[in-house]
């Protein structure tokens, strides 16, 4: 008999690393564009330990992290984050989480902007433990998901939307308002990542702020 449902690809969930990263990212970004070598740039920062870890594991993992998320990123992209101010640094690393970890981009638009659209003010642990529970029906892995570590993923990406200035402490959903450069340079991806965010926009438009 054919299933009624085939199951989708796995969602890659090794997010648990810091949140968005943004220190580490100002460091290896410059260090890519005088490399122009994703390798040599992992093993400069690995043996120079830039990012100052603690141990030469938790290094290798921070620095293959860091990298992940911004190979995701074009090159105009990585140039804009390294002379980005800090809300535009947020932004563009938000939309690289979303791009790299299709649970990430899942989440932030089918939940936290549909939310947002709806005039549903807040974001609570229940939303996102409802996200897994209704993602589980097609994705096997969430099924077997430990409870420590469904914790440790709602905790960094809660971590991630406060530091991108998505969310505030205390739970409320912020509107994305973004400069018109880091716009542009989202709404040019295709399909366009400004749906990431919360906001009304579609296209590009100049920030309010």
């Amino acid at each position: 008999m054919i299933e009624r449902h085939a199951e989708a690809q796995r969602f890659a969930l090794s997010f648990t690393s810091g949140a968005l990263l943004m220190r580490e990212a100002a460091i290896i970004a410059p260090i890519y564009l005088h490399e122009r070598d994703w390798a040599r740039v992992r093993a400069v920062v690995t043996d120079e330990n830039l990012l100052q870890a603690r141990t030469v594991a938790s290094g290798l993992r921070l620095v293959r992290e860091v990298i992940q998320r911004l190979t995701v990123l074009t090159e105009e992209e990585i140039e804009l984050l390294i002379e980005a101010t800090s809300t535009e640094r947020g932004h563009l690393l938000w939309a690289a989480a979303c791009r790299r970890y299709d649970f990430i981009g899942e989440f932030a638009e089918e939940v936290v902007r549909e939310r947002f659209l709806l005039l549903a003010p807040t974001l609570t642990h229940d939303d996102f433990d409802s996200f897994v529970r209704g993602k589980a029906l097609w994705h096997t892995e969430l099924v077997d998901l430990a409870d420590s570590t469904r914790r440790k993923l709602r905790s960094n990406i809660f971590r991630m939307l406060i530091e991108a200035g998505l969310l505030s402490e205390s739970g409320r959903i912020q509107q994305g308002v973004m400069s018109q450069r880091v716009a542009t340079a989202l709404a040019s991806h295709a399909p366009n990542d400004l749906r990431f965010f919360p906001t009304n926009d579609s296209a590009p438009r100049r920030a309010l702020a």
